[in-house]
């Protein structure tokens, strides 16, 4: 039997949110209800309710894919979760499971086509909702327990914007012994800031002016460039392990490459296990 939901969602692509009800399917053998306790707003919301991504699938789309919650059921078969625990959900919650990049530990790849957070076609035949609601079901494999020791309302970006900078500095090998350069102090950037710093990394942000200076220093960043005149690149070429641009805006990025250290090609660490 479905369960209603209230929800603040668009009718249209376009249109403000606004209060509606929806219905989400049973809980299924692998599935877990949460009552959702926080969501985080990325700007993916923003562009799938605007319909920048283009036309929506369902009417109306409930966005939100940074989401922390509670457990409230569990289908028969989940072994990863129980009543209770507290959980985050980000912006995939299916895939087939099947093929070569699902089995690598690549869904986000699968090459029969993951099933997003929200406004996305799921396994069953139903579209997906997000996380601007009440509740949310979710397959158990797509759901994180998170520990009692941390802010739930902390967590909830981490999910999307926090995975986007943590991955990659994972995978080429953040930490001690390593310069990381920050391009742009943003949202995103400023969690690759304090991620680089507590891994043990040396980080010094990269913008192209001085306004975000004191800023990026609060956040521990160890070094700021103002890279506006251009001289920077010439300066800190072969400086850094690792850049991780964040900017959104048009910028130079042929420019970057040059500061890169020659061994700084090589990620340190291997790719995900194969399932």
């Amino acid at each position: 039997m479905a369960t209603t939901v209230q929800a603040y969602g668009t009718p249209a692509a376009g249109e403000p949110l606004v209060p509606v009800t929806i219905e989400w399917r049973e809980t299924g053998p692998h599935d877990v209800s949460l009552d959702i306790l926080y969501c985080g707003i990325c700007h993916s919301d923003i562009h799938f309710a605007q319909g920048d991504f283009g036309p929506l699938l369902v009417s109306p789309l409930v966005p939100g894919h940074e989401i922390v919650g509670v457990v409230t059921q569990v289908g028969s078969a989940v072994t990863r979760h129980q009543v209770g625990d507290r959980v985050g959900s980000g912006c995939m919650v299916n895939s087939c499971r099947q093929c070569e990049n699902c089995r690598d530990g690549q869904e986000q790849y699968c090459l029969n086509g993951h099933t997003l957070a929200f406004g996305s076609l799921d396994r069953d035949g139903t579209y997906t909702q997000g996380g601007f609601s009440r509740a949310v079901v979710a397959n158990e494999d797509f759901v994180l327990r998170l520990p009692q020791s941390l802010d739930p309302v902390s967590v909830a970006p981490l999910l999307c914007a926090g995975i986007t900078v943590h991955a990659p500095q994972r995978r080429w090998g953040a930490g001690p012994g390593r310069h990381v350069a920050v391009v742009g102090p943003g949202g995103l950037g400023h969690l690759e800031v304090k991620m680089a710093g507590v891994m043990g990394a040396q980080v010094t942000v990269l913008s192209r002016s001085q306004a975000k200076r004191d800023a990026a220093a609060q956040l521990g960043a160890d070094d700021y460039v103002a890279t506006g005149d251009g001289t920077a690149f010439q300066r800190l070429a072969s400086t850094f392990d690792i850049i991780l641009n964040t900017v959104s805006a048009p910028i130079d990025l042929d420019a970057h490459p040059g500061m890169l250290r020659r061994r700084a090609l090589s990620p340190r660490s291997a790719s995900p296990p194969r399932r």
